[in-house]
């Protein structure tokens, strides 16, 4: 049964409530073990998890401002000056007073009994950047880390507390960034291809699935080798940034935020598949898939052959391998169904308006959103 108006805005409200609160506690557990890290003597550790939230929080603030600075001047009028955003994105607080903004905007809805269309499709606006950046932090940094954290766990041969946490945590971020992202899509669809909680479930679950293993082939090569992870990544990284500049992508307003937006997405790609410009996708996930699962084959052997150099090698290379041969199998077979029977595929993907949804009709051509429209674009492309 579709939901009330006034529900509907209680559950977005509710929803981002719980994304703020998940953003926070991956912040704290990911401060925390670098704590702990630093009090056992594990200063290269805990400069590597500094270094990835440095890295992650410096291209959100990036980002973030950019798209501040290329809308229109009378979408944010009732934000604060141009100076204290500056200070704030200079601060590494720009995409936490996104959050804060949107839940205020959130709620203000909520308390209004017949808030306007404007105001209405202005926080979809605000929702929809949100997700995006959540998504950009997640594949910067969540999972980067994720791998780290399982890499010294399999190194050592054991795993403390905070290590659990951050695993934890970190799972909890990608499954939330990945389930918002979706639902955020919604937004830019026309009313009669929204998509249903099964729609959702599923291509929660089969991403998660197809990432888990490719997580873990990092993490087990990075135990045995890990100086030679930064030039596996770097070369793999060289080849997707290419890819992606010959699909001529145009999703950030000048040259230089474009070059940013490939390196991040070429990030993306080197973890999990992420559709970078409109048409028939089908060819170009078949090649991403068989890129990835050659490199995930390679990086097993490789270990499998050296890991009697790990502590409990043996029961653990059986374990791993069969979880991990699962976890992808069930993985493909759920995105086979997915995008068979379940993702709505628009008849005519240039003209599927993102910017309808976030703004009045009259105010469409003031307002333009022209990386919502892209994403739901690139995402919705016919399969066929």
């Amino acid at each position: 049964m579709p939901l009330s108006p006034r529900a509907a805005l209680l559950r977005d409200l509710v929803l981002g409530v719980v994304g703020t609160v998940a953003f926070l506690l991956d912040l704290v557990a990911d401060l925390w073990t670098v704590g702990q890290y630093v009090l056992s003597g594990r200063y290269l550790w805990a400069a590597l998890v500094l270094a990835l939230l440095g890295l992650a929080s410096v291209a959100l603030q990036i980002f973030s401002w950019v798209w501040l600075r290329a809308d229109h001047a009378e979408l944010h009028g009732s934000q604060s000056s141009s100076r204290y955003l500056a200070l704030l994105h200079l601060l590494q607080l720009g995409y936490l007073y996104r959050c804060m903004h949107g839940l205020q905007q959130g709620l203000s809805l909520w308390q209004q009994e017949a808030p306007s269309e404007f105001d209405l499709d202005y926080s979809n606006f605000l929702s929809m950047d949100i997700s995006m950046l959540r998504l950009f932090e997640t594949f910067l940094e969540t999972t980067p880390q994720l791998t780290l954290v399982l890499a010294i766990v399999l190194q050592s041969g054991r795993a403390q507390y905070y290590q659990w946490v951050g695993i934890v945590t970190s799972y909890l971020g990608i499954s939330w960034a990945l389930l918002d992202y979706h639902r955020a899509l919604r937004t830019c669809l026309p009313s009669k291809h929204q998509l249903g909680l099964r729609s959702s479930a599923i291509y929660f679950l089969w991403n998660l699935l197809l990432l888990g293993p490719r997580v873990l082939a990092i993490a087990l090569f990075s135990a045995l080798f890990p100086h030679y992870v930064p030039l596996h990544f770097l070369g793999l990284w060289l080849v997707l940034l290419l890819w992606v500049w010959l699909q001529g992508t145009d999703f950030m307003p000048d040259p230089c935020s474009e070059w940013l937006y490939r390196a991040v997405v070429a990030t993306t790609l080197y973890f999990s598949w992420f559709n970078v410009s409109d048409g028939h996708t089908r060819g170009r996930a078949t090649i991403h898939l068989m890129f990835i699962l050659s490199d995930n084959v390679l990086l097993v052997t490789v270990w499998v052959t050296h890991s009697t150099w790990l502590p409990n090698g043996d029961s653990l290379q059986m374990w791993l391998i069969i979880g991990g041969g699962v976890c992808f199998f069930l993985g493909l077979a759920l995105r086979l169904v997915y995008y068979h029977w379940l993702h709505p595929s628009c008849p005519e993907p240039d003209h599927v308006d993102g910017a309808r949804s976030f703004l009045p009709s009259e105010c469409s051509q003031l307002f333009p959103n022209k990386r919502a429209t892209q994403w739901a674009r690139n995402f919705f492309s016919k399969a066929r």
